[in-house]
């Protein structure tokens, strides 16, 4: 799913109106399918300028690989 905001329209397309202009979200069985999903779904958009983060989930996976919270 791919949600915007910061957006208009211009000659029947979708332009970006600067700032952050997009949150996509992948949904999975797991929190990998999911982020995988998330990124493959960010390989679909292309504009001048684009930039994404590069570490979506990164502290729920680092909470799932240091074990159980005690």
């Amino acid at each position: 799913m791919i949600f915007h905001a910061g957006t208009g329209k211009k000659e029947g397309g979708v332009v970006t109106q600067g700032g952050r202009v997009l949150a996509v979200t992948g949904v999975g069985r797991d929190l990998y399918e999911a982020r995988d999903r998330a990124y493959q779904a960010v390989a679909t958009v292309d504009f001048e300028g684009k930039q994404y983060r590069r570490d979506i989930g990164q502290k729920a996976f680092d909470l799932l690989e240091s074990g159980p919270v005690r």
